[in-house]
């Protein structure tokens, strides 16, 4: 009953931003996370694909719900749990499989299942950020035509980019996800992401 309650709010606001601007920018190509490239090393078949064309995603009802479900449920299952913890290891990028991982396992997890249920996969971007405490942290940001939205494993509520407090580092190319893209002209921050 609450998800319905605050997925209908959150699709009132979508229809509000109808036609605004709301996007993260991208400035320049850079390097992908030290821990994507591992993944694709382990799991090539995760990473293959062709270049797309990058496109708005029309947001729907039913997409939003989707969204809103999908976030939920991954952020109630898979269990927080540092790779240090975890693998032995600083940052090991993987699908949390096991029930347990950290910030990137959880946007892994959510990138797959809303590929599965079809969405496609320009629209849905891994992104490093830095948090209010400097840390760095991945989240996925899905590109709609009401905006770039942000799924977090931090924050149960899906927000516009611009309505989280991240300064936004880098994320994957809406034409490749093997190529990265700055989204910021400031101080560079390490390509790394902690446990969280």
């Amino acid at each position: 009953m609450v998800l319905v309650v605050v997925a209908a709010s959150a699709i009132d606001v979508l229809t509000a931003l109808a036609g605004s601007e709301w996007r993260a920018d991208a400035f320049e190509l850079t390097q992908p996370p030290p821990g994507w490239v591992d993944f694709c090393a382990q799991q090539p078949s995760e990473c293959a694909g062709p270049t797309t064309v990058p496109g708005e995603l029309a947001i729907s009802w039913g997409a939003w719900m989707d969204l809103v479900w999908i976030n939920t449920w991954v952020n109630q299952t898979i269990k927080p749990l540092t790779d240090i913890e975890h693998w032995g290891v600083v940052d090991r990028w993987s699908y949390p499989d096991d029930g347990y991982g950290d910030c990137e396992d959880y946007v892994l997890l959510k990138q797959r299942m809303l590929i599965q249920s079809g969405w496609p996969r320009e629209a849905l971007l891994v992104t490093v950020v830095r948090n209010e405490k400097d840390e760095g942290h991945a989240v996925l940001t899905v590109t709609t035509d009401k905006g770039d939205y942000i799924l977090d494993n931090e924050n149960k509520n899906i927000l516009l980019w611009s309505e989280t407090r991240y300064q936004f580092v880098k994320r994957q190319s809406q034409a490749d996800p093997n190529v990265w893209v700055s989204l910021s002209n400031q101080q560079r921050a390490i390509a790394t992401v902690t446990s969280r």
